[in-house]
């Protein structure tokens, strides 16, 4: 008779998350010209340094490069004993990180961090020619707008986003100042001087008495008696109100230009209104997506980054992607380790120490 076994199956396996993505424009860049993958690749490296760039190399570009990311992935290393690898493969020729500077209208300042590796060790003369290279790139490159960066959607395959480094606060970064006079401007649909473009359908008329411009020239009245105007003054004088709106000023600002400085009594609203919409008509302002004339081409620079201690600075002045104080730091910890030979004599010592100790 056959017996029934009632035990359960084998639960499935859980499928292991994927590895974070970095932000459009940040995160790991695979470096040009790489050997093939081996199962010897990293063989001379220690055991540590030799765990973290198997599964550096393993990850796909635009990956998360920071100590903390990485941590999180690596169980058998904190973040102390990760980034003291990273400065070793960096040393050893396989990592380069850099910061670029994107330098766009009103000379305001974003920078994206990124993170050059090889499979392949590299030297510090190729990864300057290499650096220059993708200097020169970038340079030649139209700059992508903010939105690009900031907004777009991470790929299919990214569960999370890692947060970009903050940019540094200081006289690298400036602003454009605000102008004082004329208030934030809005992009007009249509000036009223152009003509539509063929084939595009014609703005859906507005009942009379319901424009921006012939609320804001009804309202006069209500904040200030002595301009207070009938139906048909308020029709008569739409058309050069709604120029100051198409303008790109506020109804706030128009109403404030039309209401300072008024005379103790005021005779005519009408013709006196009309006399300001007519001199006081604010200048035409490009709209915030159009350069001004002969403003100068936004550029970009790339700096080296220090592995270490985040420096920024040429490539030619941080070999082995180190500064100069976290080389000269870096070179003094290898000429202070001990030696295998001097471990294996101190043992020994401990051990015939031991034996002395030990009661007859």
């Amino acid at each position: 008779m056959a017996t029934q076994h009632l035990s359960p199956a084998l639960r499935v396996p859980a499928a292991s998350p994927a590895y974070p993505m970095a932000k459009p424009g940040y995160g790991k860049r695979s470096a040009p010209e790489q050997q093939a993958r081996t199962r010897h690749d990293f063989a001379l490296l220690p055991t540590r340094e030799r765990y973290v760039a198997g599964f550096v190399d393993h990850l796909p570009d635009g990956a998360a490069m920071s100590v903390k990311t990485l941590a999180k992935q690596l169980p058998l290393y904190g973040q102390q004993a990760i980034s003291t690898a990273l400065t070793a493969l960096s040393v050893a020729g396989h990592l380069r990180r850099v910061r670029c500077a994107v330098v766009g209208a009103g000379d305001e300042t974003r920078w994206v961090f990124r993170t050059f590796w090889s499979r392949t060790a590299r030297d510090n003369e190729w990864w300057n020619t290499y650096l220059a290279t993708e200097k020169a790139t970038l340079a030649a490159a139209p700059v992508p707008e903010a939105s690009t960066l900031d907004t777009a959607p991470p790929p299919p395959w990214a569960p999370a986003a890692e947060d970009p480094p903050p940019a540094p606060e200081g006289p690298d970064t400036e602003q454009a100042p605000e102008p004082a006079a004329v208030p934030q401007q809005r992009t007009p649909a249509r000036a009223p001087d152009t003509e539509p473009a063929p084939g595009t359908a014609p703005a859906t008329p507005r009942a009379p008495g319901t424009s921006p411009a012939y609320l804001a020239l009804a309202r006069l009245g209500r904040d200030d008696h002595r301009l207070t105007l009938s139906a048909d003054d308020c029709a008569t004088l739409e058309p050069q109100a709604a120029q100051w709106l198409a303008r790109g000023v506020s109804v706030d600002y128009l109403t404030s230009a039309l209401t300072a400085g008024l005379p103790a009594k005021v005779d005519s609203p009408v013709g006196l209104l009309r006399r300001r919409l007519t001199d006081k008509i604010p200048p035409r302002l490009p709209t915030a997506g159009s350069p001004s004339p002969g403003a100068p081409t936004p550029v970009r620079h790339l700096l080296a980054e220090c592995t270490d201690c985040g420096r920024p600075g040429p490539p030619q002045a941080l070999p082995d992607g180190l500064c100069r104080p976290c080389r000269t730091a870096h070179a003094g910890a290898a000429e202070d380790s001990p030696r295998p030979v001097d471990i294996a004599d101190v043992k020994a010592h401990m051990n015939n120490l031991r034996d002395l100790l030990k009661p007859v």
